[in-house]
């Protein structure tokens, strides 16, 4: 079987530092932008915010959080390419390192995909009681694709980071309604 056809025919490619770079970068910035912006729709909504609130605070996280993504990630890849400078003891090539800025654009564009998810479900013309269920829902659906994803690309098992994804999302998502609530009923 060669290296084209093995992924075609469900074969696992091994797992390499590149790949988990793709991995973090890509699918981690996408559940990242999930639960964020989710997150963030839904408390501004427990507050019992209008419409124009919760899409202003939605497109400012997804905004917010896309670039502090980017930026935490070509921060934190510079320093792995430092390491690996540093470990050879010689200049590498360029090819072999791990690239900040391909990192970077990576999780800014993950992160924004992954965010509009609730922001598009908290935007719809939801009767005001029907928003936070159908952000939830939406929510719970798209952390089950990017856990199923993120455990096929690291070939790890689907059923644990399924229900890591979706449990971890949706705990962010009750702790900033419930906040969300208080400081709505305190204003």
């Amino acid at each position: 079987m060669s290296a084209l056809t093995a992924p075609l025919l469900g074969a696992r490619r091994p797992v390499t530092s590149a790949r988990l770079n793709r991995l973090r970068a890509g699918v981690l910035g996408a559940n990242d932008g999930i639960v964020s912006v989710a997150a963030i729709v839904v408390g501004v909504a427990g507050a019992s915010a209008g419409v124009a609130a919760v899409a202003t605070a939605g497109v400012a996280g997804l905004v917010a959080g896309a670039l502090s993504m980017a930026s935490g990630e070509y921060v934190s890849v510079s320093s792995q390419r430092d390491a690996e400078r540093a470990g050879t003891g010689t200049r590498a090539d360029d090819d072999e390192l791990t690239n900040p800025w391909h990192a970077a654009w990576a999780s800014l564009g993950a992160f924004v995909a992954g965010g509009v998810v609730p922001l598009l479900v908290a935007i719809a013309p939801w009767a005001r009681a029907a928003l936070v269920p159908a952000v939830v829902v939406a929510v719970v659906l798209a952390l089950v694709v990017t856990g199923a994803v993120s455990a096929r690309i690291g070939g790890a098992p689907t059923g644990r980071a399924v229900v890591r994804n979706v449990v971890g999302g949706s705990v962010a998502m009750a702790v900033t309604f419930a906040v969300g609530s208080m400081v709505g009923l305190a204003v």
